[in-house]
């Protein structure tokens, strides 16, 4: 579902890079040292997979709808953010979008973390099962 990076990368350095982004202990959404290699390595694993859902930490509804109107489009998705389907939280939430159902899920999110997160789906053993980020809100600005 997801265009074509320019490649040099395989998967597996591909995914190499982004585990320098899981599980760290991140109050602030991380700076990449090189965006572009971020987003070249993100959209290479996400096009070894069948569909991505994405976790959004943010401090507010409308910083983490921005940063799915960025994703989205990115990673393959055509079908445009519906805000309406977002509840009206305030303060920092958590937006999830699941990718197969383009379906939503939004509740306060009181932990410290920012960025999103981008689960990676395949039923096919050879292609792409896996969780990375946080990356930054805006990586695909």
């Amino acid at each position: 579902m997801s265009p074509q990076p320019s490649a040099e990368l395989s998967v597996t350095e591909a995914q190499t890079l982004l585990d320098r982004f899981t599980c760290a202990d991140l109050t602030a959404s991380p700076s990449p040292e090189d965006p572009a290699a971020v987003r070249q390595a993100l959209l290479l694993v996400a096009r070894e997979s069948e569909y991505q859902m994405l976790g959004l930490c943010a401090d507010s509804r409308e910083a983490a709808l921005k940063a799915l109107q960025d994703y989205l489009p990115a990673l393959g998705y055509a079908t445009p953010v519906d805000p309406a389907a977002v509840p009206d939280i305030e303060g920092p939430v958590y937006v999830k979008f699941n990718g197969r159902s383009e379906t939503y899920h939004a509740s306060a999110y009181p932990e410290k973390y920012r960025g999103v997160l981008v689960s990676c789906q395949s039923s096919d053993a050879d292609g792409v099962n896996g969780t990375y980020g946080h990356f930054p809100l805006d990586l695909f600005a």
